[in-house]
């Protein structure tokens, strides 16, 4: 049997999403949006309760069309509380608005939200060679130093935390163990 990183259990949604998407190089923005709001609604959840809700995610956000998003008014933001579907915390559902402003503000400045993330690591993924999980940070000097950057420009639930798993997500980092099928793949 091929091995995979421990986390990802035996839960099918989770393998998938550690077989098919974790680690692996992301330079859309939509999906870059995507995983920066699902990263901040996680905030002291279980990843695999976010997964289950992501369908429930992309409705309620317009598939995570960023200008839709921006332009969400209370009305809106107060319906999305009712939903049983998503994590129904307003700070976590108004980090997402604001972050989509932000966003696009990026995209005004930098071109594109990918590059500005990317330059992070000069558009290239930092390959880790970790052993066991117990290596595995879950903030590094350089996910604080994008959290910085992002909170300058207004992004909200953005701790190096949330910093450090969108890189993993996104595949700015490698962090597959070496024990791993993926690590050499991705």
């Amino acid at each position: 049997m091929t091995e995979c990183c421990p986390w990802a259990g035996t839960d099918p949604l989770y393998v998938a999403y550690h077989d098919q998407e974790w680690g692996v190089p992301l330079r859309e923005d939509q999906q870059l949006f995507e995983l920066l709001v699902l990263e901040g609604a996680q905030a002291g959840l279980s990843w695999i309760t976010i997964l289950r809700k992501r369908e429930a995610y992309r409705e309620a956000f317009y598939g995570f069309d960023i200008e839709k998003v921006a332009g969400m008014s209370e009305t809106e933001i107060s319906g999305l509380l009712a939903r049983r579907d998503i994590v129904r915390n307003r700070r976590k559902i108004e980090s997402a608005v604001t972050n989509a402003r932000a966003f696009l503000s990026v995209v005004e400045k930098e071109g594109t939200f990918s590059g500005f993330l990317w330059s992070f690591v000069d558009g290239i993924p930092l390959r880790n060679r970790w052993r066991s999980m117990e290596e595995v940070p879950s903030s590094t000097p350089l996910s604080e130093r994008l959290s910085r950057e992002l909170r300058r420009r207004r992004f909200c639930f953005v701790g190096p935390t949330i910093c450090y798993a969108l890189m993993q997500s996104a595949g700015l980092v490698n962090d597959h163990l070496l024990s791993c099928f993926r690590h050499d793949e991705v």
